[in-house]
């Protein structure tokens, strides 16, 4: 783990500080773009991971953001519900697009276009998660209570059960 160098880890390091966010942007030689990959780099539990799933709207063609816990499958049903219109899928074009970040390295602020965003309620049973600081090499630590800072969108039930 070192600090970051890539320019777009860098840009988030300095979305955070605006943001009033202490933390540090770090980056890693393997991959952190799976929550697997990432809990294995930092050394803690997958469930940790505030991993960035993007759905796109059928009606809106808006980006979906959800930020879930990495041991949470996301439930398409309830994000739609929550949301008002049908899920459709996001391919890596669309991702890069609508958020500014490749696929595996979305960072939950800082995106091209704003999209919708929900929280997975399960991320505050921790005094700590891991969120993607824009690259597919890079993280950074946040509290949950930071997460609702920097997005504002709402704590909700996602996981599929």
């Amino acid at each position: 783990m070192k600090p970051a160098t890539h320019p777009t880890a860098l840009r988030t390091q300095q979305l955070l500080a605006e943001c009033g966010v202490a933390t540090t942007v770090v980056e890693f030689e393997q991959p952190t773009r799976t929550s697997a990959e990432a809990a294995a780099a930092i050394g803690c539990s997958v469930a940790e991971i505030a991993k960035s799933i993007v759905f796109r709207g059928k009606v809106s063609g808006q980006a979906i953001l959800v930020v879930a816990s990495g041991d949470n499958r996301v439930c398409e049903r309830k994000v739609a519900e929550l949301v008002g219109e049908k899920l459709g899928r996001a391919d890596a074009d669309f991702v890069r697009s609508a958020t500014g970040y490749a696929i595996g390295g979305v960072a939950p602020l800082g995106h091209a276009q704003p999209p919708r965003l929900l929280l997975d309620a399960d991320l505050q049973r921790f005094a700590a998660i891991w969120a993607a600081g824009g690259t597919p090499f890079s993280v950074f630590r946040l509290t949950p209570a930071q997460l609702l800072q920097l997005t504002g969108a709402p704590w909700a039930d996602i996981r599929a059960e």
